[in-house]
C-alpha cells in the first residue's frame, strides 16, 4: 500500500481526480532525501516501497521517481511505459565522508532503459533540479491556495483586526492558513494575535529569501496559533522588505497551505504592491462617514487598477445614517459585507483577546461569510 509521510494533505490532493507525484523506493536514506526535496517542491507525495505498492498510483501520478533499489522490481512487474518518469540514485558515502561515483548498481542502470525513463539524476548534485521537478508535478495536482489581502479605506478602519479575524476563522476551521503582515508600521499582526512572545521567524530572518522556498521549513520556522502561521514583525526597527523575499513568501503560502491573507499597509511600497498583485480578491473596510469616503476614493485610485477585484467592507456606526449602499454607490465599488458596531472589541482587543477568538459577534460572523465565500470559489470546504 502507498504511504504519505508528508504533512497530511487537503481533501482534493487525495481525490482521484487530484493525483500527486509517486516515489518509489525501499532505500531509507534515499527516501528522507526524496522527501526533503518533495516538501520544498510540493509537499504532498505518496510514497510505494515497491513495484506492487505503486501499480496503483502508476498511471495517474503527475511525476513518477523511482530510486535506485526499485527500478529492477518495477521492469519485472511489466509496468507500462509513461511520462514523467526519473530514476534517481543515492551515491554512498565512503568511510571519509566523501561519495563515491564509481558506486552505483550497474545493473540498475542497465534495466533502466526497459522503463524508458525521461531522465536519470544522480543526488545530491541533481537536488535543485529535482526540487523544481516536485514543485513543477505538484502545480499540477492541486489550486493554489487563494490570496485575499485586507487595506483600510482611511486610518482606523479595522483593516488589521479584520485580516486577524478572517486568518484566526480559517485556522479555527481546519484550513492551513497564513497571516501575512505587509505593514512595517502597523505594530503587528502577532501583538495583535497577542502572538508577540512567540518563538518562530519575523520579517527581518525572510528578508534573504528568493525563489521557491521550502515550504515544510517556512511552516514550522513561523510563530503559530493551531493551523495559522504568521509572517510579521520583530520589534526591532523596521526593514524593507524586498520584493523578491515577499514573491517567495506569498508562493510558499500558496503551495503549502488553503489560505493566505495579507494585512496591506495604506501606503504600498513595492513589497505590498506584490501583494496587491497576488491576491485574488482585495478587501477595503471603510466607515460609513463621507470623510472616510473621500479618504477610500484615494486608496481605491491607488489598489484598484493593480488588483484582480477590489470590495468593500462597510463599518458602522453611521453618523449622518449612510448605508453601506450608499458608500458601494459613492465609491463606485461592490460591497463585501456591512460590520454593526462592536462595542466590545476594542476593549477586548486592549486585554489580548484576538479578533474572533470567541468565534461570536458581528465580526466573527462576516469572517465567517467571507470565508465561506472564499472557500467555495476555490473549491474547498469549511467545516
Amino acid at each position: 500500500m502507498a504511504m504519505d509521510r508528508s504533512d497530511p494533505p487537503d481533501d482534493d490532493a487525495t481525490s482521484p481526480a487530484a493525483p500527486r507525484p509517486l516515489v518509489v523506493t525501499s532505500d531509507a536514506d534515499l527516501l528522507d532525501e526524496l522527501l526533503a526535496l518533495a516538501a520544498a517542491g510540493c509537499g504532498d507525495v505518496d510514497v510505494a516501497p515497491d513495484a506492487t505498492a505503486a501499480r496503483q498510483h502508476w498511471r495517474t501520478a503527475t511525476l513518477v521517481v523511482i530510486g535506485a533499489d526499485a527500478v529492477t522490481g518495477c521492469v519485472r512487474a511489466g509496468l507500462p511505459r509513461r511520462r514523467g518518469l526519473v530514476l534517481v540514485a543515492r551515491l554512498p558515502d565512503l568511510p571519509d565522508g566523501t561519495r563515491d561515483p564509481a558506486a552505483e548498481d550497474a545493473a540498475s542502470w542497465r534495466a533502466a532503459s526497459q522503463l524508458d525513463a525521461d531522465h536519470v539524476v544522480v543526488l545530491p548534485a541533481a537536488a535543485a533540479w529535482l526540487t523544481e521537478r516536485f514543485g513543477s508535478a505538484g502545480a499540477r495536482h492541486r489550486d493554489a491556495a487563494p490570496i485575499v489581502a485586507v487595506i483600510g479605506g482611511r486610518g482606523g478602519a479595522g483593516a488589521s483586526v479584520l485580516a486577524a479575524g478572517l486568518a484566526l476563522t480559517a485556522a479555527r476551521n481546519g484550513l492551513r492558513t497564513m497571516l501575512v503582515d505587509a505593514d512595517p508600521l502597523g505594530g503587528g499582526v502577532d501583538l495583535l494575535l497577542g502572538a508577540e512572545s512567540a518563538a518562530g521567524l519575523r520579517w527581518p530572518d525572510l528578508s534573504a529569501a528568493r525563489g521557491r522556498v521550502d515550504v515544510a521549513a517556512l511552516r514550522a520556522g513561523l510563530p503559530r496559533q493551531g493551523e495559522l502561521a504568521m509572517v510579521s514583525w520583530d520589534r526591532g526597527d523596521a526593514v524593507e522588505v524586498p520584493v523578491e523575499a515577499m514573491e517567495a513568501t506569498l508562493d510558499a503560502g500558496r503551495r503549502g497551505g488553503d489560505l493566505v491573507v495579507i494585512d496591506l499597509p495604506r501606503t504600498l511600497g513595492p513589497a505590498a504592491m506584490c501583494g496587491v498583485r497576488a491576491a485574488g480578491e482585495v478587501l477595503m473596510p471603510v466607515t460609513a462617514d463621507i470623510r472616510a469616503c473621500a479618504a477610500a476614493v484615494r486608496v481605491a485610485a491607488q489598489v484598484g487598477p493593480h488588483c484582480q477585484a477590489l470590495r468593500l467592507v462597510v463599518r458602522g456606526p453611521a453618523p449622518g445614517g449612510l448605508s453601506a449602499h450608499d458608500v458601494g454607490v459613492a465609491l463606485g465599488l461592490p460591497v463585501a459585507g456591512s460590520l454593526r458596531p462592536e462595542p466590545d472589541l476594542a476593549a477586548a482587543l486592549e486585554r489580548g483577546d484576538p479578533p474572533t477568538g470567541s468565534g461570536r459577534g458581528p465580526l466573527a460572523e462576516l469572517c465567517a461569510r467571507l470565508l465561506a465565500e472564499l472557500t467555495a470559489d476555490a473549491g474547498r470546504e469549511v467545516a
